[in-house]
């Protein structure tokens, strides 16, 4: 019988034992779990650890703590935040076009959105993604069971799409 030194069908031929050695199938299935895997979290992993997130830029008081928490909130959901401690938090929000009755206790700025308050970065990713002609996203007030203002009761509340010339909307409720 001859054969070439390789059979892509049946394995390595070994000419002194006149044997065919066949790959270990142990470590053919091993290596295709672990390719398996590999390919799984890429493709089950949440897309702000994939594609990375944009910068957002948080202006807050460098007193409060649920701005420090919603900060956190943010990080966790993969966004690069950049924070800023700031006692103008009026001028900030007056800068950026936030009507008195969408304020709330911080303001961060997100390609090229304006975000007030405790709005989820959910949302923020939503925004994102639908790039809607506005301004940006409020959580007016300080809402019970927002992100930052986690604790024994939560209320419902609104998101709100906004523009500087004060038209708002429900953009999403929770």
């Amino acid at each position: 019988m001859n054969r070439s030194k390789t059979d892509n069908r049946t394995g390595q031929y070994n000419q002194q034992t006149g044997h065919v050695r066949r790959f270990n199938t142990g470590v053919k299935w091993l290596a295709g779990t672990a390719a398996g895997l590999l390919i799984a979290a890429f493709v089950w992993l949440p897309r702000e650890n994939q594609a990375g997130a944009p910068e957002i830029t948080v202006y807050k008081s460098p007193t409060c703590g649920c701005c420090s928490k919603w900060v956190d909130h943010m990080e966790k959901a993969g966004f690069k935040v950049v924070s800023h401690d700031r006692q103008d938090m009026n001028q900030i929000k007056a800068e950026h076009g936030v009507d008195y009755a969408l304020r709330s206790c911080h303001t961060a700025l997100v390609d090229g959105y304006v975000i007030e308050g405790h709005v989820p970065a959910a949302d923020i990713r939503r925004l994102l993604q639908e790039r809607p002609a506005m301004d940006g996203l409020a959580v007016p007030g300080m809402p019970a069971g927002s992100p930052g203002m986690e604790g024994r009761y939560a209320e419902p509340y609104d998101v709100i799409a906004f523009t500087k010339g004060k038209k708002s909307s429900v953009f999403e409720k929770h």
